[in-house]
Order: C-alpha cells, then structure tokens, then sequence
C-alpha cells in the first residue's frame, strides 16, 4: 500500500477503513516527512468530520 495513494482515495471518496487505518498506524516509523504530514492531515479530516471510518463498495 502507499500512503500518497491512500490518502488520494479517502479525499476522492470521504472514507477510509479501518484496515487502512491500522496500516497507516502500523507503518507510522516508515514514512517520510511528507508522508508523515499526509497522515496527520488524514488525522484531522478524521477528526474533523470530514471523513469518515467504514467501507467502499
């Protein structure tokens, strides 16, 4: 998987599962700095309402 990809498909769809999550937060010490920043902000999105948690069909 890759991050900047992921991140581009939960922007696009407004979702991301919960395996992508425990992706993200698994691979965490891997990222780069920008990768790290993209996770961050897929944080906030979270937080903020703006994406959700659950599945794609």
């Amino acid at each position: 998987m890759n991050l900047g990809l992921l991140f581009l498909e939960t922007i696009t769809t407004g979702v991301i599962t919960i395996e992508e999550m425990d992706w993200v937060a698994n691979h965490q010490r891997d990222f780069s700095r920008t990768e790290k920043a993209a996770a961050q902000r897929l944080g906030r999105l979270l937080d903020g309402g703006r994406i959700h948690l659950g599945c794609r069909l």
